[in-house]
């Protein structure tokens, strides 16, 4: 939006500048009785300091100046439901993936539940 209205101080300054130049008339002063008036300063001085936020806007955007841009709506996503840490352990047997499992993510190893790692005999 600050973007917008400077650049719209900046065509009204060039507009000003256009009519001295071709017919000797100040838009700005003539509008405010004359020159030396607060409010045609006032006026001068904003339209100078848009022109440089536009001037310091293009460089820091490398050459590229967007004057007005819609804010696109955004799509609302559907919740994604958390799944408890321990989802994957069914009775006390763990889902372990290797080649065999690896086609069905649902199936589980069968050689033995959580501690039966630890209970084998040597």
């Amino acid at each position: 939006m600050i973007t917008f209205i400077a650049f719209l101080l900046t065509i009204v300054g060039s507009i000003n500048w256009l009519l001295i130049g071709l017919l000797q008339y100040d838009f700005i002063a003539g509008f405010f009785g004359f020159q030396a008036s607060i409010f045609s300063r006032l006026c001068y001085i904003l339209i100078g300091a848009g022109c440089l936020y536009l001037i310091i806007r293009i460089i820091v955007n490398k050459g590229y100046l967007k004057v007005w841009e819609r804010k696109k709506k955004k799509k609302k996503e559907p919740e994604k439901v958390l799944e408890p840490a321990y989802s994957n352990v069914e009775a006390g047997k763990e889902v372990v993936k290797n080649e065999e499992t690896e086609k069905n993510d649902n199936s589980i190893n069968d050689e033995g539940g959580l501690f039966d790692e630890h209970m084998k005999e040597k």
